[in-house]
């Protein structure tokens, strides 16, 4: 799951009468234990799901070719129930860069808060490769635009400014993807605050067959004055390779730490195809 849907799962968390936990990304410098480099699939129309976990990999989509992920996540609060459902489209625009598009639609029980959510736009540049500490390692730098409601809670209000790091490998036949990130908002941190972080651990790996499964522990730390509540959260799932381009997820989200509510979702990667010829590079 790629940056902008973190903060899409986070949206009803923003909201005055909930609780407010910033949802974004940012540099943070740090480093994991020496390991084996995550490499891109040797198949440039193998999907690479970003979803459904918060982190996101170091992978990108190959040159001139597409990639969508969609899905639904019905979130259960206190006060009611929220429900999000993200669409995310990929498109490879160079060797190692990837573009990202986001939008979501959000609602509640009874249809109160429904509508269209914020859309975000980022570049996914994997820096390095095979590198001893960072393995495979890439920045995502993004913004978010306030084109969902404050009112009927779809929306923030505010323009954010996410950084991004981003940290794969391989372990065996388990992937691990380690981020951690920084979010800048507008706004005067009354619907959601000022600043906001983000740091997931993600892991990930075959089960059987078509089967494979994912487990992330991932938390959303207080920062500044207005930061909210921290939040520290696991989501756990299997997922089915239906074909190489194509790949069904589901699972669970449930709270460790903070106000996370419990969650449950599903949804789909695939790879669209080629959309123009570009020249033969590892994505």
């Amino acid at each position: 799951m790629a940056q902008s849907e973190a903060e899409t799962r986070a949206l009803p968390m923003m909201r005055p009468n909930a609780a407010r936990c910033a949802v974004a990304t940012a540099l943070i410098v740090f480093s994991a234990a020496r390991a084996g480099a995550q490499g891109g699939p040797p198949d440039a129309h193998a999907a690479q799901p970003e979803r459904p976990t918060v982190a996101t990999h170091a992978g990108t989509v190959a040159a001139g070719w597409a990639e969508i992920e969609a899905g639904i996540e019905w979130d259960r609060y206190a006060d009611a129930s929220h429900g999000v459902a993200p669409i995310l489209l990929k498109i490879g625009i160079a060797p190692r860069v990837q573009l990202s598009l986001q939008e979501s639609g959000v609602w509640t029980a009874g249809g109160s808060g429904s509508g269209s959510g914020d859309v975000s736009i980022g570049v996914k540049w994997r820096a390095v490769e095979r590198a001893p500490v960072l393995a495979d390692f890439a920045i995502l730098p993004s913004i978010k635009f306030a084109t969902g409601s404050v009112e009927r809670g779809t929306g923030t209000g505010t323009t954010d400014v996410n950084l991004l790091a981003i940290s794969s490998r391989r372990a065996g036949a388990v992937t691990i993807d380690l981020n951690a990130g920084y979010t800048r908002r507008s706004g005067d941190g009354r619907v959601a605050p000022r600043q906001g972080g983000v740091w997931t651990a993600s892991f990930g790996g075959p089960a059987a067959g078509r089967l494979g499964w994912c487990a992330e522990i991932y938390g959303y730390p207080s920062i500044g004055i207005d930061g909210g509540d921290s939040i520290v959260a696991l989501l756990a799932g299997p997922t089915f390779e239906l074909q190489s381009s194509i790949v069904f997820d589901a699972g669970f989200i449930a709270p460790l730490a903070g106000p996370q509510p419990r969650a449950v979702y599903a949804g789909v990667t695939w790879n669209v195809g080629r959309l123009w010829t570009a020249p033969r590079h590892g994505g």
